[in-house]
């Protein structure tokens, strides 16, 4: 079974987010790499590509087996994507965060 994963409209702002947030980072580190900001987002999108294949093997992220979460290694920590198994052949995702992020908004 191949699932459709779709971004929702946060999710896509999630992503924006992170990336401004990784340049003015690099901008303002005095060994700036501004490679870093495209590669975070790039091992996001790789990542969930996973999802296609295999959502179910991600850990629960709720009370319900359809909702979880997609840990995306990234240096020295990473992202975590907030998804739910829609349909048969639909994941949605709807949040993504850094693992130093107190909480999904």
């Amino acid at each position: 079974m191949i699932y459709q994963v779709v971004f929702s409209r946060e999710a896509e702002e999630d992503l924006v987010r992170m990336f401004d947030f990784a340049f003015e980072r690099e901008l303002n580190s005095p060994t700036g790499n501004l490679e870093i900001p495209t590669r975070a987002i790039e091992a996001i999108r790789q990542g969930c590509k996973f999802l296609a294949v295999s959502p179910f093997s991600c850990r629960k992220g709720d009370n319900s087996p359809f909702v979880r979460e997609l840990i995306v290694p990234f240096g020295a920590t990473g992202y975590v994507v907030l998804f739910e198994i829609k349909t048969a052949s639909r994941v949605h995702i709807g949040a993504i965060r850094h693992q130093r992020e107190s909480d999904y908004h």
